[in-house]
């Protein structure tokens, strides 16, 4: 039998990635999204980057300027400093244009932005697509600034460069392509979106070093959100349409309060299936329909493209508190929320990799206690303990996967893959990578 390794521990290990990352201004473009791919680079020498030019048209969407931001602050006239840059890159509204001027506070508060609902935290604002300068402070900040006159500086410069992206490939036996896609386009915030790039470095790890020739070929992608995605898309729609059997997109997936699962457009693809059984027995687990979309799963799933990619969060995007606020960080973020979005995923890898269509070579029921498989004697309630093994070989019929088995027996996916790979080794299953007759 295939010894699963539990990985019990690199929840640690990605916590500390994410925190050696977090003080990088990341955004669509520029230097601290390119030091956030290198860093990825260094764990994974298969991730490969890919440059698209500004100016460059991705369907309906054209690659913007490429923005690099050094410093900004505004300060009193008294010296006093505010919506410091350099103390939090949350405080500059993203692709803020550079300034270095006066004014009075009436006339720079048109270009502050906060929350009064959350009075306490930096908002997290950004401008692509249309030229405008900003500045990002708490509420409390911000009715507490002096009257007077403020000079104004954002150290920022636009040129026409590129949008990086990367992806790296694990190839399997088979073409057909198990896909992940994550976003490095956000500053300092862990959840959204640190989470989603440290997890699929883990991920990563782990089909290398589990599955040296795996069965299926993983693909992970590393993108803005968005521009990203579309972008890869308008190189690469055919070929992820031809080989991707199952898809997931990955996003905040750092916290412990729960888990989601966004619905694919139809919510009827295999990455749904998968994804929900992997969910199966878990706390606080919520199904959103595609309907509540909010991230790349939009791009995947869209009319004509119609890839078999679902979403994966702990808590959703939008739907906690500190989300897309300077209260985003490791308080949020935890090694224990990390490692259960781990769990998940993995046990999704290890169902295509066992065999995903597990098919009975017994005729009737087998002969289990021969094998050292059920008890020698029976007792009242003694087939109790072994009720998983026996409803996994009712339905391993070549044509239930091991996703549908789950929602079948109503049993965690973990404790199917572990049956199935028993059954495989003892010789009463073969598994097939797809559905056999």
């Amino acid at each position: 039998m295939h010894k699963i390794p539990d990985y019990a521990f690199i929840g640690e290990e990605m916590l500390a990635w994410a925190k050696e990352l977090f003080p990088l201004c990341r955004s669509l473009t520029g230097p601290g999204t390119i030091e956030t791919l290198e860093y990825l680079s260094r764990l994974h020498p298969e991730i490969r980057c890919e440059d698209f030019a500004t100016g460059e048209k991705v369907f309906d969407w054209e690659v913007p300027e490429e923005w690099a931001i050094y410093d900004a602050y505004i300060e009193h006239e008294s010296g006093s400093r505010f919506a410091e840059f350099t103390r939090n890159n949350l405080h500059v509204v993203g692709y803020s244009t550079p300034i270095d001027t006066h004014m009075a506070l009436e006339d720079l508060q048109h270009h502050l932005y906060s929350d009064p609902c959350q009075p306490e935290f930096i908002p997290y604002v950004t401008s692509y697509y249309k030229k405008r300068w900003g500045f990002c402070l708490s509420e409390n900040d911000r009715r507490n600034l002096p009257e007077g006159i403020y000079r104004v500086v954002v150290d920022s410069a636009f040129k026409d460069g590129k949008l990086t992206l990367a992806s790296a490939n694990l190839p399997g036996g088979r073409a057909d392509t198990i896909f992940f896609s994550t976003y490095i386009c956000h500053p300092s915030m862990a959840n959204n979106e640190l989470s989603g790039p440290v997890l699929s470095a883990g991920l990563m790890k782990y089909v290398k070093e589990t599955y040296p020739q795996p069965r299926f070929t993983y693909r992970f992608n590393f993108v803005p959100e968005t521009i990203g995605s579309i972008a890869y898309l308008s190189r690469h729609m055919d070929e992820l349409k031809r080989h991707v059997v199952s898809g997931f997109n990955l996003s905040c997936v750092g916290d412990d309060r729960g888990y989601s699962h966004v619905e694919s457009r139809l919510g009827n693809t295999l990455a749904d299936t998968a994804l929900s059984a992997a969910l199966f027995g878990l706390d606080n687990v919520t199904t959103y329909p595609f309907l509540m979309r909010g991230s790349d799963e939009r791009q995947y799933c869209a009319p004509g493209i119609d890839m078999p990619v679902c979403g994966f969060c702990r808590s959703k995007y939008g739907e906690y508190p500190e989300y897309h606020t300077s209260a985003d960080d490791f308080t949020v973020v935890t090694a224990q929320g990390l490692q259960g979005a781990f769990n998940v995923v993995r046990s999704i890898i290890d169902a295509f990799e066992v065999g995903l269509y597990p098919k009975a070579q017994v005729l009737g029921e087998p002969q289990l206690a021969k094998r050292g498989l059920y008890p020698n004697i029976s007792l009242k309630g003694s087939a109790d303990a072994m009720r998983t093994r026996m409803d996994t070989l009712a339905y391993a019929d070549g044509q239930h996967s091991i996703f549908d088995i789950v929602h079948r027996i109503k049993k965690p996916l973990k404790a199917v893959v572990e049956e199935v790979s028993l059954l495989l080794e003892r010789g009463l299953l073969v598994g097939s990578d797809t559905r056999t007759g």
